[in-house]
């Protein structure tokens, strides 16, 4: 059994939470954009890790680690780029 798009999402906003916690500061987009990072690296890193084999429905923990990577690559990068627009 997969997680599927909608158990990404849920374990995206839990990554969210954890990258901003890894990641602290002020970010240029605020809460929101915050929490759309979370869910964008929770759907990437379930991306990379389902072509990877690595996570799935019976692993909980790494299923978290992976979005929680995924979410504080987004953030770096969004923080990188906003900084260099400013």
């Amino acid at each position: 059994m997969d997680y599927g798009f909608l158990g990404w999402i849920v374990v995206g906003l839990i990554a969210g939470a954890l990258a901003k916690w890894i990641m602290p500061g002020k970010d240029p987009g605020g809460i929101i954009v915050t929490i759309l990072i979370g869910i964008a690296g929770g759907l990437l890193g379930g991306y990379i890790g389902s072509l990877l084999g690595v996570g799935g429905a019976n692993s909980n923990l790494i299923n978290i680690l992976i979005a929680t990577a995924g979410a504080v690559l987004l953030l770096w990068i969004y923080r990188l780029v906003k900084s260099r627009q400013a």
